[in-house]
């Protein structure tokens, strides 16, 4: 008996350990991630209407469960990544929580939508994402709720040392039609969310989505990267930076870091092998030219070394490739993560 309650001891007292090294590890309060299907962790999967989803397989082959989430990706994404890097577990997505759970996004909640855009009309032909505009709304909601929870003071205190996540543009892009403005359409939402506590923020910019398998297809020579498409996310990019400088000047207590998305990732589509990549051009799950003429359904095949691709199907990156992504706007230098890193911001 006495051995029983010595080993008894010893578990609950390692279990405290565990838990304490956790607790100190934790950075920042929460994480709250807006954006697209790069981010989105299963949002999609409560959209009765949206065909934009990846709750079958072959998504989540990699995954901890081995099983498809909702996640756009082999097994993690950038948001799961971001997580583990702060001490936090993946912020939930915001549609598959309970209302009547009051705790639920005490560490943060994803608002993230495949298919998503910065404008309203992004989706417009089969409605099947969140907008930005209706991510932020959701955002509200959650802040009255912790309000409600901690106070007003406590929120804010709270809040003001989380991290704010946005991924988007590219869908805008990809469906753009000649006549937005994607810098001014921007603008209102960080307002909205400085209104609301936030004042740490972390920007993606758009990566070169002229290499990405589903563009290269349609260059029937070469399968060479649509320069067109390059060119507008070089022009968003510089939209947003100076979208940036402009917020930060108007609301001195607001910090970020923006991410240099398009040149990692081009540097890495360019030289696959430095960074442990085999193929930079084809999806790994797909079929036809690039395995990008028909998508990752069950259908489709995969290939059988993920850790090889740059991407995983038509779109979307591998969860290897979303992990150096991370890595590098987490601890990287000011040549990809300016004016700060996250580690920098979060020490801010």
């Amino acid at each position: 008996m006495g051995n029983k309650a010595y080993f008894l001891s010893f578990l609950i007292g390692f279990a405290l350990i565990l838990s304490l090294k956790f607790a100190s590890a934790q950075m920042v309060p929460a994480i709250f991630v807006f954006g697209d299907s790069l981010v989105d962790v299963g949002n999609n999967n409560k959209l009765p209407v949206s065909v934009a989803k990846a709750n079958f397989p072959h998504n989540g082959i990699d995954f901890p469960t081995k099983k498809a989430t909702g996640r756009f990706s082999n097994g993690k994404n950038a948001a799961d990544f971001l997580a583990q890097k702060v001490g936090l577990p993946t912020s939930p997505a915001y549609l598959s929580v309970s209302p009547k759970s009051n705790s639920a996004f005490m560490t943060g909640a994803s608002f993230a939508s495949g298919g998503a855009g910065i404008f309203n009309g992004t989706d417009r032909t089969l409605g099947q994402s969140i907008p930005l505009t209706k991510q932020v709304g959701y955002y509200e909601s959650v802040y009255d709720n912790l309000i409600q929870q901690q106070g007003l003071s406590g929120a804010q205190k709270s809040l003001s040392k989380s991290l704010f996540s946005i991924v988007i543009g590219s869908n805008d892009i990809l469906d753009y039609s000649g006549s937005s403005d994607l810098q001014k359409e921007s603008t209102p939402q960080q307002y909205r969310l400085h209104a609301s506590g936030a004042r740490k923020f972390v920007f993606a910019g758009i990566g070169p989505i002229g290499c990405i398998p589903a563009q290269r297809i349609k260059n029937q020579t070469d399968h060479g990267c649509n320069e067109g498409s390059n060119l507008m996310a070089v022009s968003y990019n510089k939209g947003l930076n100076s979208m940036l400088r402009e917020l930060k000047s108007n609301l001195t207590a607001i910090s970020y870091s923006y991410f240099d998305t398009y040149s990692l990732l081009l540097n890495i589509i360019q030289n696959p092998a430095t960074y442990g990549f085999a193929e930079a051009e084809a999806a790994c799950c797909g079929r036809g030219k690039l395995n990008a003429q028909i998508p990752c359904l069950p259908v489709a095949k995969y290939c059988p070394s993920r850790r090889d691709h740059v991407f995983w199907d038509l779109y979307h990156p591998t969860e290897a490739t979303a992990a150096i992504l991370v890595d590098a706007i987490f601890d990287g230098p000011k040549k990809y993560a300016f004016p700060m890193n996250v580690r920098q911001l979060v020490a801010v």
